[in-house]
């Protein structure tokens, strides 16, 4: 069965993204396919590169990493959501003359049209909110 998962919690401030981390674990060992995640609302924090949290908490960030780079599942983010929230990808801080930036491959900044595609292509479209 193929997936797509869309997380709108903070990393840190809700459950959301450990949950949603940990069934993607769980589906995939399972063996379904999961072809997307899409991160909405206060989930776009899951994508900021520039996160540093304390060695005893798990890194979500780095987590979602692996598992792109492990089965390679898109890590879609809204960017009408990052933008409100400061989070840039190299070709956005470009446009909007900003130093530097917070996004960056596997993570990809996109449109709510590849959340609606997601859902059309995926057998499961599973949320994860606070």
């Amino acid at each position: 069965m193929r997936y797509g998962l869309l997380v709108q919690g903070a990393p840190y401030s809700s459950q959301a993204s450990h949950s949603a981390l940990r069934f993607a674990r769980a589906l995939i060992a399972r063996g379904h396919r999961l072809e997307s995640v899409f991160f909405y609302h206060d989930g776009v924090y899951n994508a900021a590169r520039l996160a540093a949290p304390p060695q005893d908490e798990p890194h979500l960030i780095d987590a979602w990493n692996g598992l792109n780079a492990e089965h390679g599942t898109q890590l879609q983010v809204c960017i009408a959501a990052a933008l409100r929230r400061g989070l840039l990808d190299e070709l956005e801080s470009a446009r909007h003359g900003k130093r530097g930036h917070a996004v960056e491959s596997p993570f990809e900044l996109t449109g709510l049209g590849q959340l609606i595609d997601l859902g059309h292509e995926v057998d499961r479209l599973v949320t994860f909110a606070p």
